[in-house]
């Protein structure tokens, strides 16, 4: 097994950031139902710029020890993880035994998609 370098743990501390500000964008304004949409659209692409600000040099980076389906999957998985996060905490929404059953079977799929590295 290669030694992890920075390109191994830079993009996936960047696409967790990335994910925080891209959840806070697509989502944080259901907190705000009262504001005009013009606004919650306007602040969601002012926030999603620094998740795009985060995610292509992830992605660039990334792409030197990982593939395309590797990077894709670590995204999805950590979109998840963040939203979880955001769904209980910034929304107070409860998860439930499907939505762990669903993540579960999400998880799987990344394990197959990394287990052809071995």
């Amino acid at each position: 097994m290669p030694a992890l370098t920075a390109a191994h743990i830079l993009p996936i501390v960047m696409l967790f950031a990335s994910n925080i500000f891209m959840t806070f964008a697509w989502y944080g304004h259901l907190s705000y139902k009262s504001s005009a949409i013009w606004l919650a659209i306007a602040a969601s692409w002012s926030i999603a710029l620094f998740e795009y600000m985060l995610a292509v040099p992830a992605n660039r980076i990334g792409s030197a020890v990982y593939s395309t389906a590797e990077l894709k999957t670590m995204q999805e998985v950590i979109t998840l993880a963040v939203f979880a996060g955001f769904s209980v905490f910034w929304l107070k929404e409860s998860l439930n035994w499907n939505h762990a059953i669903g993540f579960a079977l999400i998880a799987a799929g990344a394990f197959f998609i990394f287990h052809a590295r071995g």
